[in-house]
């Protein structure tokens, strides 16, 4: 046995059904399945006997089989197994549900720990799909007391999938530790990071987490995981930062003095958060190497004006040794409507500075100034829009992922913008910035509140910078929840903010009613069914118009400018509008659904009303009637910011509300490293320290070797 050998050749017996299941489940070889983890584990507090079992609690029953056999589901016809299980206080059914031949590995008579959920039929309590774990001699027998010692049943309880069970997956781990394979194993953390941080072996850790004798072990082998996940993270991360930092950049020596030309035309003044944020980039622009940077920031905080005026200082330089021409800058943006935004925001603010901007997109390409008109831009073709760009007649490229394609050719590219950072992958972003030889700087955006720790991870490779700041004169969004019984209320406050000439959004989790004979369909609001009763029942007097992810761009395009332009009064939307959706007038929001999206995702979506410096409102509809549901959309009202609301969320509901930790590629384990910000941070300076002492990896094969395997996962 071998750490790479296929769970097929290992385990001969494995069927078809099983094999599908290992492979949904991750677990293809001898090491998955080593690093496939229990997501729980069973106790002493949860021994039952069967008398003392009430619905919905999970179990452990130590019985006997006292009656079993295989059978057919009365109505569906789906085959399954039923028993009589008997300890010294009664007896209790168990079902195992499309599992008939669990009936011939569980005889009459058999002794068995069962662990599962208690479920309830016709009044009576029975055991769902238990797990079990047949003994010769039962720890806890039918006529002894239950002795629950610290050191006794524990038990890990691993996710299942169709054809595969927690015990399968359980007794098979075993099998590998007593094959001897963990003496094998090579641990890929060096010792000193191991016995600093007082982490347990490779092979104690494998042992402690599949088997622990007592919980601190379990937990300690937990905490060694998380650590060596975050660890690899980190080190790939620095790796990508020490490749980018090694190739040759536009060193460029501007001073926040020097861009006062633009800001100054400013309509507004820039926040202290802002100022420094523009220093900051600007002290990377000076240095040997490119930049990599981050720049965090609230909707509405300004990111947008700390872009244009660094575009500046890269646009009004010119080239190492050249009197004429521009260097060249280029803002991806993940929209066509945000990139159309954006290029109005440029027009606007380089209207005085006899400045060529373009617009690349797939429904088309314009250019700003336009010969007819020098204050308007025009449409152009593509192909001269690429010439000028390729020529370097055009200092300032805006466009969407059509910047990446390979016929998009600059002469001098030094600055690279990214906005929305989370919506494009490090192999996108390495497109455009690998476009010649010599490197851009990188400035990635993000509106996403994501916590530091999570930011310290995925964008390892990334130096940090928070706009913590909103624009002076900006009231605080007034959020409400709103529950079933206040819907009218809220209706007439809305009506009374529609006659003041304001507008609304009313965002909507689908955009169709679901199939009514689709079982298991969501029941939630749809953007056209939503959109016809407000026409119909409650706004008749407004005009109502949709917008959702499946129009076309140019549908998007008119549907938009008819918003602007104030024509439309009412916008029902899938969250499409959670970026690039700029319309200042717009001061109303009802999210509708609110339960059914993350907390990080309400908070970008309240955001789209806060473009002005009038009161905003933010209505959060929910059906919900669970407490700790609307505990949680309360906390929209209490967190001061974003950041702080993505803390909230990571504490209470995991990374799943922060676009997720399977989109990071970071596992749960993983998962509970990121709530843990001195870990992230260990982590974080020994990845560091090695790859500055070892960039190359050759003194660290075992660590070179993992990489390299993990490397296309985090890109």
């Amino acid at each position: 046995m071998e750490l790479n050998s296929k769970i097929k050749k290992t385990f001969p017996r494995i069927s078809e059904t099983q094999e599908k299941a290992l492979k949904k489940l991750g677990v293809e070889t001898v090491r998955d399945l080593l690093y496939y983890f229990p997501s729980r584990y069973s106790n002493t507090d949860e021994i039952k006997n069967t008398k003392s079992v009430q619905k919905g609690e999970k179990v452990i029953i130590y019985a006997r089989v006292k009656r079993i056999k295989a059978t057919k589901a009365y109505y569906k016809k789906i085959p399954m197994t039923e028993a009589t299980l008997e300890d010294n206080e009664g007896v209790i059914n168990a079902v195992w549900f499309r599992q008939p031949y669990i009936s011939k590995m569980l005889p009459e008579g058999t002794f068995a720990k069962f662990s599962g959920t208690i479920s309830e039929r016709n009044g009576r309590p029975y055991l769902a799909n238990p797990e079990y774990e047949i003994s010769e001699e039962i720890p806890v027998g039918l006529f002894k007391e239950i002795d629950k010692g610290e050191d006794n049943f524990i038990f890990p309880i691993y996710p299942e999938s169709k054809g595969i069970s927690s015990q399968w997956i359980y007794h098979n781990i075993k099998k590998i530790f007593e094959s001897g394979l963990l003496d094998e194993i090579e641990d890929p953390i060096p010792a000193r990071i191991i016995k600093k941080y007082n982490l347990p072996s490779l092979k104690t850790a494998l042992i402690w987490i599949h088997s622990p004798k007592k919980e601190p072990d379990a937990q300690s082998a937990r905490k060694r995981f998380a650590f060596e996940e975050i660890f690899f993270i980190q080190l790939i991360r620095q790796k990508q930062r020490k490749e980018y930092q090694q190739n040759q950049s536009f060193k460029i020596d501007k001073t926040i003095k020097d861009t006062e030309v633009l800001t100054k035309t400013y309509p507004f003044e820039l926040t202290d958060s802002q100022k420094k944020s523009i220093s900051q980039i600007l002290e990377d622009f000076g240095k040997d190497y490119a930049m990599s940077r981050l720049l965090e920031g609230d909707v509405g905080s300004g990111k947008t004006a700390v872009a244009t005026t660094t575009a500046y200082a890269i646009c009004s330089s010119k080239p190492a040794g050249k009197k004429v021409g521009n260097l060249q800058v280029a803002y991806m943006a993940p929209t066509e409507i945000l990139a159309k935004q954006h290029f109005e925001s440029f027009v606007e603010y380089f209207s005085n500075f006899n400045m060529n901007i373009g617009l690349i997109t797939s429904s088309g390409c314009r250019k700003f100034p336009s010969k007819t008109d020098p204050k308007k831009s025009t449409n152009i073709s593509r192909t001269q829009l690429l010439k000028w760009v390729e020529n370097g007649e055009i200092p300032i490229l805006i466009g969407t992922h059509s910047l990446i394609s390979k016929s998009v050719k600059f002469k001098h590219l030094a600055y690279v913008i990214v906005d929305e950072q989370h919506k494009f992958g490090t192999k996108q972003r390495q497109l455009i910035t690998k476009k010649d030889d010599v490197i851009p700087h990188l400035l990635s955006m993000t509106a996403t509140p994501i916590p530091r720790t999570l930011a310290l991870t995925i964008y390892g490779d990334l130096d940090l910078t928070l706009l913590d700041q909103m624009p002076t004169g900006r009231k605080p969004i007034i959020t409400e929840i709103v529950t079933p019984d206040k819907r009218e209320q809220t209706y007439s406050a809305i009506r009374k903010g529609l006659e003041e000439g304001k507008q609304l959004y009313v965002i909507c989790p689908r955009i169709e009613e679901p199939d009514p004979d689709k079982a298991g369909a969501l029941r939630v609001k749809s953007v056209k069914a939503e959109a016809k009763k407000l026409k119909e029942e409650i706004f008749p007097e407004y005009e109502i118009d949709i917008l959702h992810s499946k129009m076309k761009p140019s549908e998007k395009e008119e549907v938009m400018k008819s918003f602007e332009d104030k024509e439309t009064n009412i916008l029902v939307a899938t969250s499409v509008v959670e970026v690039g959706v700029n319309v200042p007038n717009a001061t109303m929001i009802i999210i509708e659904g609110a339960e059914r999206f993350g907390l990080a995702q309400l908070h970008q979506l309240r955001g789209r009303v806060i473009r002005s410096n009038d009161q905003a409102y933010c209505f959060v509809f929910s059906d919900t009637k669970t407490q700790q549901t609307l505990d949680r959309l309360r906390a929209l009202k209490t967190a001061k910011n974003g950041f702080e609301l993505a803390e909230f969320d990571l504490k209470l509901r995991g990374s799943g509300e922060l676009s997720g930790g399977k989109q990071w590629g970071i596992s749960d384990i993983g998962m509970e490293a990121i709530k843990n910000l001195k870990m992230v941070e260990a982590s974080r300076t020994e990845a560091i320290k090695l790859t500055e002492k070892d960039p190359e990896l050759k003194k660290h094969p075992l660590i070179a070797k993992r990489l390299e395997g993990l490397e296309v996962h985090f890109e």
